[in-house]
């Protein structure tokens, strides 16, 4: 069996929410060669040979300073990253304004990469870059209205109930609120990847529980449906 690694971008830029990434590399990260092993040891002999390492970007070298918890420290910046990354995950921020080398970056990467998933208003940073014309998406449902606005000349359908949203081809994947919607979406991309039985295995090993496409309580509170 022929092994695949997908090297995933983490994009970082100051003022990041550290949950937006952190949750699906939690989950993911069963998949790296440190990982893999130990978790999905006896769950199934045929196991995909598919291995997932992350690579963490920013601007500058610089540690980066979430809107809360520890410093982050990068491995390399975007304008260094000459590799191209099979997933890029976007996080977002209370006040989404990423130095112009992580958008630059995401619109060089993103032709050829495999994947991208945004977490929260990180899909506002790829409405920026014209990611999401003609496509269907969604975002944090308190900023719901606020991106609607400032992309309202944009091709863009916004899907208020909804906890995730992929595109017709699978390519890019769009998150909702910052905390459990970062795993919900990691899970369905996770079965999408692997398939519904070792998708559970290894959201088993977690214990995580995730819910559906659209299963989404928050767009009713907040008043968008």
């Amino acid at each position: 069996m022929t092994q695949t690694t997908l090297r995933v971008a983490v994009c970082l830029f100051p003022g990041v929410t550290t949950t937006d990434y952190q949750g699906p590399v939690e989950l993911l990260g069963i998949l790296s060669s440190k990982n893999r092993e130990r978790a999905l040891n006896g769950v199934s002999k045929d196991l995909p040979e598919l291995y997932i390492e992350f690579t963490y970007l920013s601007h500058t070298l610089d540690p980066v300073e979430p809107t809360a918890g520890p410093l982050v420290l990068p491995s390399l910046t975007y304008d260094a990253a000459q590799e191209q990354f099979d997933i890029l995950l976007v996080p977002g921020g209370p006040r989404v304004n990423p130095p112009s080398a992580c958008p630059e970056f995401i619109k060089r990467q993103a032709p050829n990469a495999k994947y991208i998933l945004s977490v929260c208003t990180g899909s506002l940073i790829l409405a920026r870059t014209g990611l999401l014309n003609g496509k269907r998406a969604t975002t944090n449902k308190r900023a719901f209205r606020s991106v609607q606005e400032e992309t309202k000349d944009l091709p863009i359908t916004w899907v208020a109930k909804a906890r995730w949203v992929a595109t017709e081809d699978k390519k890019i994947w769009t998150g909702s609120g910052i905390s459990a919607v970062g795993m919900d979406l990691a899970g369905g991309f996770l079965d999408h990847l692997v398939g519904k039985e070792l998708g559970l295995a290894m959201r088993s090993f977690i214990e995580l529980s995730v819910k559906a496409e659209d299963d989404d309580e928050f767009a009713g509170y907040q008043g968008l449906v």
